[in-house]
């Protein structure tokens, strides 16, 4: 593990030589640690530094470990907290639970106890990664999503079409308002439509605009939706379901930059920013001819594509506790907390409705919550509620990409070997990676 990657845990004791004990042990496990003597200097050293964790001792002058634990609550919800005190008890220890405290250990400590809270605390709440970049509603510390707004970065401000791709729920129309906070129109619209959301026969009009009298309940002018994002951006979700005769127009538009509201005669000159975005696999679509080649050339110029949430565990917990806390503002509530075995479930689930399925969760656990902690079995009984079935067609395709990912790993990621045993040929067999978007390097 590269000094990059190791977790980071900040050490709070006003003992200078047990701090120092307690660091060396820690560190010996693979852990980057930085030592403390007080709660204030805790808060400082959070301000230039991110920390995966944070040990203290429950007793201190100034501000004691408790104290620290609120501050922590507010400035920094996600962030695990361990307690240690010489002055353990029942009533603390059950007092620091329903704060949210992580884990309470008792002095002297048990180094393996104290390990083993520690490397739970790191399984369920994650490395943390660089910040994510600024300007955006994203909220994560996923590698991959870390780089995919690194890519933002650098496409905000050209004018290129982007096509997003991913799963639903899992947050296209956000990526797609992070290119538009960093481009050069940030300043502008940013409207957002589903094209699948809306009638073929009403979905020209909705997009361009009509004249009155145009058809049949054309009471007065409508200015369509590319006017109304005239010097910002038009995001269009789910492009792949967008009618056939509906495709040449809008081609026609991101080629000549005009539009013909229906029932006029003269075109209107636009500056619109497009970003597309689907859920569905348009090559394939292409060749059943549900969707034109020339549009789907002309919109995915850069392609971006959206890990599902199970693809990004270090998130969930993020995730998680900042709905809870949106939710909490927006019922005048304190945030709740998750205890530490409902916060495990939650990031052991697969979440085949992504993101979206994770907020209808953790709305139906917060309200269901009677006091401060959310416990496991609420957020169990939720998860079985919200399940997702997956269609018979979803269902084969999950199967179909977990077998060639096991036939690979049991190949040690030769393909011609994984087709033998496969009993396919070795082009079928890639062709099958392939579409499944498999990286047979990360198998090896």
């Amino acid at each position: 593990m590269n000094e990059v990657t190791k977790p980071r845990v900040l050490l709070v004791d006003d003992d200078a030589s047990l701090l120092k004990l307690l660091a060396i042990r820690i560190e010996s496990k693979g852990y980057l640690v930085s030592t403390v003597e007080s709660g204030i200097e805790a808060l400082q050293a959070l301000k230039s530094q991110t920390y995966d964790a944070v040990i203290t001792d429950l007793r201190m002058d100034e501000m004691d470990g408790m104290a620290l634990h609120r501050q922590l609550q507010s400035r920094y919800p996600s962030m695990p907290v361990i307690m240690m005190t010489a002055h353990g008890s029942i009533p603390d220890a059950v007092e620091a639970t329903k704060q949210g405290i992580f884990a309470f250990i008792t002095k002297p400590v048990d180094k393996d106890e104290l390990f083993d809270s520690l490397a739970k605390a790191i399984e369920i709440h994650g490395v943390h990664g660089d910040e994510t970049p600024t300007q955006t509603n994203i909220v994560t510390r996923s590698g991959a999503m870390l780089h995919l707004l690194e890519q933002v970065k650098l496409l905000g401000p050209t004018q290129v079409n982007v096509l997003i791709s991913g799963a639903s729920g899992t947050g296209k129309e956000l990526l797609a308002q992070a290119i538009h906070q960093h481009s050069h129109v940030s300043e502008g619209p940013f409207v957002a439509i589903n094209c699948g959301a809306v009638p073929g026969e009403l979905l020209e009009s909705e997009l361009f605009g009509h004249k009155k009298g145009a058809f049949t309940g054309a009471v007065k002018d409508h200015q369509g939706l590319f006017q109304q994002a005239q010097g910002g951006t038009l995001f269009l979700d789910e492009i792949g379901d967008m009618p056939l005769n509906l495709q040449v127009k809008l081609l026609r538009v991101l080629q000549e930059k005009t539009i013909r509201p229906v029932g006029f005669q003269e075109e209107i000159p636009i500056d619109v920013r497009v970003v597309s975005a689907t859920h569905k696999n348009l090559p394939e679509a292409i060749s059943n001819q549900q969707f034109r080649e020339d549009l789907y050339y002309r919109l995915n110029v850069v392609n971006l594509k959206l890990p599902p949430l199970c693809e990004r565990r270090e998130d969930i917990s993020l995730l998680a506790q900042h709905f809870a806390g949106l939710i909490a503002k927006r019922m005048g509530q304190e945030q709740k907390q998750f205890a530490n075995d409902a916060m495990h479930a939650l990031v052991r689930y697969d979440w085949p409705g992504n993101i979206r399925q994770l907020q209808n969760v953790i709305e139906q656990v917060v309200a269901l919550t009677p006091g401060k902690v959310i416990a496991a079995q609420l957020v169990e009984s939720a998860l079985n509620s919200n399940a997702e079935p997956l269609s018979l067609n979803d269902a084969k395709k999950e199967f179909e990409r977990d077998y060639l990912i096991n036939t690979l790993k049991m190949s040690a990621g030769n393909v011609a070997e994984a087709a033998k045993l496969a009993k396919r040929n070795r082009s079928d067999f890639y062709k099958l990676i392939k579409k499944h978007n498999i990286n047979v390097e990360s198998l090896i």
